[in-house]
């Protein structure tokens, strides 16, 4: 598996796939300096080779990590938007709507937070 498109192409739930489609269409246009790429068989988006946030599928919703550091400082917002969260990762019920400022907003607060990180992890 090398692009989103060999991810997409494994979903066999045509909502998830949909889902993900629209999800990547809209990191690609408000943030184009991101680089998505397959790593652990899941797709994921980089800055300038450092980690910022991934994707999963999972039965009955859909996934994303931007890493604990990121997941702590919204935990309010992502219980308000009516997801569940462990502590590296964020869960959209099929019932809820992808809540985009919210992502927008972790995705904005990992690239400034790694902004000098020169690992693919947080140390």
């Amino acid at each position: 598996m090398d692009t989103l498109q060999d991810y997409l192409d494994t979903i066999t739930n045509t909502q998830h796939s949909a889902r993900f489609t629209e999800i990547f269409a809209w990191i690609a246009a408000e943030f184009p300096a991101l680089e998505a790429r397959i790593a652990w068989n899941q797709p994921m988006f980089t800055d300038h080779g450092t980690y910022i946030i991934g994707f999963s599928d999972a039965r009955d919703h859909i996934n994303f990590s931007p890493e604990p550091q990121a997941v702590t400082p919204f935990a309010d917002a992502i219980t308000a938007a009516g997801y569940s969260m462990g502590k590296r990762i964020v869960r959209i019920p099929d019932s809820q709507p992808v809540d985009y400022e919210l992502l927008r907003a972790i995705i904005e607060f990992n690239i400034t937070d790694k902004a000098d990180c020169q690992t693919f992890w947080r140390a």
